[in-house]
C-alpha cells in the first residue's frame, strides 16, 4: 500500500482509542503523510483536542464507578477523564473558534471545519502532539459522518442555537470523498476496528469495484452479525474489496497491534 504510488490510502478508527497513547502513534502516521484520507467517528476530535489543552490519566478497569462519578470523573476502561478535562474545557475553546469560524462563512463540510480548527490551534503548546493539526498541515481530510455523537458535535449544536445560519453540510463530505475515489487508480485501507468507520471506508470504495489492499485489526467475533465483526472477506461479496486484493483480517486489540506495525514498518 505505501510502495504503490498510484494507492489512495484511507485510515479509519474509533474514537476511543485517541484517548490512550495510540493517538500518538496515528498522529505520526499523518505528520510522515502515509495516509490521504481519514474516516472517524466524532469522539476522535474530543480526545484529541481535549487533550491538546489538558490531561487524561491512567486508571483501573476496576475502579467504583459511582464513586468516579461522584469525584466528576469518567472512566474509558482503564483511562480516567475529570470533567475539567473533557466538557468543560471542550466547551470553553470550541464556542469561541466555532464563533471565528462563522465570521468566515456559515456553511462548513465536516472535514472543513476540523482543518479550519487545526489551523487555528496550530499556535498552541501541544498543537505538534494532536491529529487534528498535522491533518491540516498536510492537507489530510478527515471526515467524520456521524458528527454529532459527541461532545464536537453537541459544540456545534449548542454554537447554532446562538447562529441559526450556522450549519455543517454532511453532503459536502461525500462529494470529498466521492472525487477521490472516482479519480482513484487503486486503494487501500488501514481500518481499525469497525463500526460506521469501518463502514464508510468500504462503502465508497464499492463504488471503484473495491478495495485493492486492505489490513482490518478488531477483537470482534464475526458470529454475532455486526459489521465490526464481518471479516474482508464478506465485504468481497458486496463488492467493496476486490476478491485479487491483498488483505489480512488481523485479530487483536489496535493498542497493542498498530505501534508494533508501525514501528516494524519504520524498522
Amino acid at each position: 500500500m505505501q510502495s504503490d504510488k498510484e494507492c489512495v490510502k484511507f485510515l479509519s478508527f474509533p474514537a476511543d482509542i485517541i484517548s490512550t497513547g495510540t493517538r500518538g502513534v496515528i498522529k505520526d502516521l499523518v505528520k510522515n503523510k502515509f495516509v490521504d484520507v481519514i474516516i472517524t467517528t466524532c469522539g476522535m476530535m474530543d480526545h484529541d483536542l481535549a487533550k491538546v489543552w489538558k490531561d487524561y490519566y491512567g486508571g483501573s478497569e476496576i475502579a467504583n464507578d459511582a464513586e468516579l462519578r461522584e469525584n466528576k470523573i469518567n472512566r474509558l476502561y482503564n483511562i480516567f477523564i475529570p470533567d475539567e478535562s473533557y466538557g468543560y474545557i471542550l466547551e470553553d475553546k470550541l464556542i469561541p473558534l466555532l464563533r471565528l469560524a462563522a465570521q468566515s462563512k456559515k456553511e462548513y463540510s465536516t472535514s472543513e471545519l476540523i482543518s479550519f480548527i487545526g489551523e487555528k490551534i496550530k499556535d498552541e503548546p501541544n498543537a505538534k502532539d494532536s491529529i487534528t493539526y498535522w491533518a491540516w498541515k498536510n492537507k489530510i481530510p478527515i471526515i467524520i459522518p456521524g458528527f454529532t455523537d459527541g461532545s464536537f458535535g453537541s459544540q456545534i449544536w449548542m454554537y447554532s442555537q446562538k447562529d441559526r445560519n450556522f450549519r455543517i453540510n454532511a453532503i459536502a463530505d461525500e462529494n470529498v470523498l466521492s472525487d477521490m475515489v472516482f479519480t482513484a487508480k487503486k486503494s487501500g485501507a488501514l481500518m481499525l476496528g469497525g463500526g460506521i468507520s469501518k463502514h464508510h471506508v468500504i462503502w465508497w470504495n464499492q463504488f471503484k469495484k473495491g478495495l485493492d489492499y486492505a489490513i482490518y485489526m478488531t477483537t470482534a467475533v464475526d458470529w454475532d452479525g455486526s459489521l465490526s465483526g464481518a471479516k474482508l472477506e464478506e465485504a468481497i461479496s458486496w463488492g467493496k474489496v476486490k476478491p485479487k486484493a491483498k488483505y489480512v483480517n488481523v485479530e487483536g486489540d489496535v493498542t497493542i497491534l498498530l505501534p508494533l506495525l508501525y514501528g516494524a514498518y519504520l524498522g
